[in-house]
């Protein structure tokens, strides 16, 4: 297991937080194994460790069950140090091969109400070049559903206003063309006409429609702090667990245009996953808000 933990910290670089947990994974399996009288690997079986992974979620009388993302952790390495062994030539075959590890639990993507996704869009005011270049990013953001890296990525070029369209450049070089609604329209008009040009004049006429004060095209880092300073003037979470992020708009817009009844595969080209699979964790959400609001208003929903 040293020479294992030795490769882990030289050639893959992992943090001494990683290390550690890695090292007590990796005890506690070799702790197994001795328990039941395997005392090298070449020995080991796939039940050998599909028992051990098992036992991790499952817990045993001096181990508590672990959450599945510390089972599946643990699994990780159990299957890197027989990988590991392998390429060594320690042993002729890797009996954890075939193991799945514990599958996580599929967290739903956090989505605003229909009313905070206004407060937040209407906590940005002013007709200055910024307040106005905000408020085009936020309605763009929530209007359009492209992600943080699309909408500062976008040139005033791929932009047809007169169309209410924009060509989003996406992951694996995806190009799509997605709607612009009027709120969005409105609020990127007025940013291009009294806005940009403001912003343009210091730089050097970067393409992009996002400037920062400098003239050149605004980072993703910016336009974080630019919807995280709305979120606080709105009253929305900007800490914990439900704060709000540059992705919850497009998991908002999402969920929305299902919420309103939009079939889950114009979803998927709207948002440019390449597969429906990916669209599909977003009807999960309807489903629970469809039982949240079963559950307040129908007579008999709780017994």
């Amino acid at each position: 297991m040293r020479t294992y933990l030795d490769h882990l910290t030289v050639e893959r670089g992992l943090s001494a937080n990683t290390l550690a947990s890695y090292r007590r994974d990796l005890d506690r399996y070799l702790a197994t194994l001795a328990a039941a009288g395997i005392g090298d690997l070449g020995a080991v079986t796939p039940a050998t460790v599909a028992a051990h992974v098992a036992a991790l979620r499952s817990g045993d009388e001096d181990h508590p069950p672990l959450s599945a993302a510390s089972a599946a952790r643990a699994a990780s390495a159990v299957r890197g140090l027989h990988r590991f062994a392998v390429r060594e030539g320690m042993v002729a075959d890797d009996a954890s091969r075939d193991v799945k590890p514990p599958s996580l639990p599929r967290r739903l993507p956090k989505a605003l109400e229909i009313d905070e996704v206004v407060r937040l869009l209407e906590a940005v005011g002013g007709d200055g070049p910024l307040e106005l270049r905000d408020r085009a990013l936020l309605e763009f953001l929530y209007g359009t559903g492209a992600r943080i890296s699309e909408a500062v990525g976008a040139a005033v070029d791929d932009l047809d206003l007169a169309a209410g369209a924009v060509t989003l450049r996406g992951k694996g070089g995806r190009t799509r063309i997605v709607p612009v609604g009027g709120y969005a329209r409105s609020a990127l008009e007025a940013y291009l006409v009294r806005g940009r040009p403001a912003l343009v004049a210091a730089g050097r006429g970067s393409p992009a429609v996002f400037l920062n004060v400098r003239g050149g095209a605004l980072s993703r880092q910016s336009a974080w702090t630019i919807l995280h300073r709305a979120a606080a003037a709105a009253g929305l979470p900007v800490e914990g667990a439900r704060a709000v992020s540059p992705h919850t708009l497009r998991h908002s817009y999402a969920t929305h245009l299902l919420d309103g009844g939009a079939d889950v595969r114009v979803v998927q080209e709207l948002l440019g996953h390449a597969s429906v699979t990916t669209t599909q964790v977003y009807t999960l959400v309807t489903v629970e808000r469809l039982r949240e609001v079963y559950a307040t208003a129908h007579p008999r929903a709780l017994t």
